[in-house]
């Protein structure tokens, strides 16, 4: 079979399955009940469809679907640095959030770019010590979907002091950030 047909049948059969278990896996349950510009994945989401899609579908593993999307969709960037994160920009493009595939982490990158140049535009000024705290957790999201405030007492965050290091930069806008880091970084 010519690799430009084994790609589109990858495609075909991603889209059959997500088309085929929608109304039977939990977490595209949750998905499709939410309003349209509110749908959102989450780590516990994607971790379901993943382990469903490996149990079940072993042939449309992540890695190999979103190769043949990016040769579909011509993107010209690396491979994702997980199946997690290649899952999650293959669930985008299916379920039309993104119109082509979008790598998440570049996604999760550029959006925060834009978050940080909106607050420093206003009245927030971040200082070097909040902003290597800042990259931490947008590689975090990018690696993870989301953050949350337990991720904190894990690495890379624990040997940087953790929640108390975090309170002490951002006191009691601390919450705040990791709220609009999530709903920023991840749309």
């Amino acid at each position: 079979m010519p690799p430009g047909e084994r790609g589109a049948n990858l495609i075909e059969g991603f889209q059959e399955y997500v088309e085929a278990y929608k109304d039977e896996i939990t977490a595209f349950s949750i998905f499709y009940e939410q309003p349209y510009q509110q749908r959102k994945w989450t780590y516990q989401m994607v971790r379901e469809i993943l382990d469903h899609l490996k149990r079940n579908k072993p042939n449309l593993a992540p890695l190999r679907v979103y190769e043949a999307y990016a040769s579909l969709d011509k993107v010209q960037k690396d491979q994702p640095k997980s199946e997690l994160i290649a899952l999650v920009s293959l669930l985008r493009r299916v379920t039309g959030m993104d119109e082509a595939l979008d790598p998440y982490d570049a996604k999760v990158r550029r959006n925060f770019q834009d978050w940080v140049f909106r607050k420093q535009a206003g009245a927030v000024k971040f200082n070097d010590e909040q902003v290597k705290w800042l990259h931490m957790i947008r590689e975090h999201i990018a690696a993870s979907i989301s953050i949350s405030m337990d991720d904190l007492d894990y690495s890379p965050f624990d040997a940087q002091g953790g929640r108390g290091k975090m309170y002490q930069l951002f006191g009691d806008g601390m919450e705040d950030i990791i709220d609009e880091m999530n709903e920023s970084l991840s749309v």
